[in-house]
């Protein structure tokens, strides 16, 4: 688990954190083996920010299928996107959570 956020981290949390979507989110949370960036556990949605050392992780690809077998939708999104794309992960992700926007 890093003490310190990524600033694409830090910029999800600012569009997630502290229920700004009428939904509580945790950071870095643990399921099972695993620790994920950020939890909402009312709707089981998982989201993870990456960097290119994620492209196309086998590691990461076991990951995901071993959370949604427990239940859990995984989203990803790549650094960039959630720095110069944030109408469009915020769109995403209240899409996921059944909030359109």
């Amino acid at each position: 688990m890093r003490k310190a956020p990524t600033p694409a981290e830090r910029a999800l949390w600012r569009m997630v954190g502290r229920d700004k979507l009428g939904v509580r989110f945790r950071r870095q949370h643990r399921i099972g083996p695993y620790i994920v960036d950020f939890l909402c556990p009312e709707h089981r949605l998982i989201i993870e920010v990456d960097g290119g050392q994620h492209n196309e992780s086998a590691y990461d690809d076991r990951r995901d299928a071993w959370l949604r077998d427990k239940g859990y939708e995984v989203l990803r999104f790549w650094n960039v996107d959630v720095l110069r794309n944030a109408d469009g992960v915020g769109r995403q992700i209240c899409i996921a959570l059944g909030r359109e926007r």
